[in-house]
């Protein structure tokens, strides 16, 4: 299966923290939408909330390389 990192190895731990701010506040307006009214396009719930799973993995990658020894590399 093919990895859908979306570019985030090109943020930096504080850009991609904002970045995961956002997509929680969009989906708590997709939600809160849900809610109210009928969403033109429902399936942006579940693909936002992969996108903000996505996020959280890479930056506990990120924390992960940060804490190991300069010797060691993570494995993959």
């Amino acid at each position: 299966m093919a990895q859908k990192n979306k570019g985030y190895n090109d943020y930096t731990k504080p850009e991609l923290e904002d970045k995961l701010r956002q997509m929680e506040e969009e989906l708590f307006n997709l939600r809160f939408q849900a809610r109210i009214a009928k969403l033109d396009k429902p399936h942006r719930i579940g693909a936002v909330r992969r996108d903000i799973a996505r996020a959280k993995t890479f930056l506990r990658q990120l924390e992960l390389n940060q804490k190991a020894p300069a010797g060691e590399e993570s494995a993959k």
